[in-house]
């Protein structure tokens, strides 16, 4: 008989009014951690998946159209990104994107589910290859406290988080951004991962009016990963100095696109191209 893995939504949370549905094979591991179930699952289409609180959070085949964008797009705004901050991240992909670019001196990764790392590591290697990195430190505490007392400290900030329920809900307030904002250097850029245009609208504008009341310059940018809801998500990007446009490193994209599957300098062109509903839904 087959077995299928239906997301379904927490409808006292988010009411999409829609569902994922992903042919799965066996079981590879299941657990709940004091955050959160984790579940690692075959899938005869599209290698191994992750799900978190009956959540997809990635599979092999496309997680790279998450990591690649959560990490290259505000990489590459900045002119020399040297000192790093993940929060959340615990899969690892989004580390391995960070240490491919040998400007970088020390990735901070703060995850608060160790699980998460640990199953990370034993089933989905290719992902976790950064953590291993001599400049990789890897921190198993909760990101809010970690960045109490951060001043001046960063260049990038990537909130790589789930949705703003459970564990990851104070990644969302204006108290934790406004802490964000006192740990970047001057020329500073944060982004977050910011759920669907499509079904998250409410939570996308709650999120950008907290943004502009901390920073100067506030976009959203746009990435197609499967699996996730709707197809198409989204990343804010705000910074106290660097627009997207202000100086991307052209020549370092073109060389670096040769190695990775979708990040390449038109998609960086494209991606803050925004659908006239978005634009009246964030007033862009």
């Amino acid at each position: 008989m087959e077995k299928w893995f239906n997301e379904i939504i927490d409808e006292n949370v988010f009411d999409i009014g829609a569902r994922t549905s992903i042919k799965i094979g066996k079981t590879l591991f299941e657990g709940q951690s004091e955050y959160q179930k984790l579940e690692i699952v075959e899938t005869p289409k599209f290698g191994r998946m992750m799900i978190l609180d009956d959540c997809v959070m990635l599979t092999d085949a496309h997680e790279y159209a998450y990591h690649e964008m959560m990490a290259h797009v505000p990489m590459f705004a900045h002119p020399k990104p040297e000192q790093v901050l993940i929060i959340g991240g615990g899969d690892g992909g989004t580390s391995r994107e960070v240490l491919r670019h040998e400007s970088v001196k020390r990735c901070v990764m703060v995850e608060i589910d160790g699980l998460v790392v640990e199953k990370s590591r034993e089933f989905f290697p290719a992902l976790t290859t950064g953590l291993d990195d001599p400049r990789m430190e890897l921190r198993i505490e909760d990101g809010v406290k970690y960045m109490e007392d951060k001043v001046d400290t960063f260049d990038i900030i990537m909130v790589d988080s789930t949705d703003p329920v459970g564990p990851a809900e104070g990644l969302f307030s204006k108290d934790f951004y406004k802490k964000v904002y006192a740990a970047l250097k001057p020329g500073g850029i944060v982004v977050a991962q910011a759920e669907s245009p499509y079904y998250f609208q409410k939570t996308q504008r709650e999120l950008f009016e907290v943004l502009r009341e901390v920073y100067p310059y506030t976009a959203l940018y746009l990435s197609a990963i499967p699996f996730y809801p709707s197809g198409t998500w989204s990343f804010a990007f705000a910074s106290k100095q660097h627009r997207e446009d202000s100086q991307p490193r052209w020549e370092d994209m073109k060389a670096m696109a040769l190695e990775l599957e979708y990040f390449n300098p038109e998609i960086y062109k494209a991606c803050f191209a925004l659908p006239n509903f978005v634009k009246r839904n964030l007033q862009f």
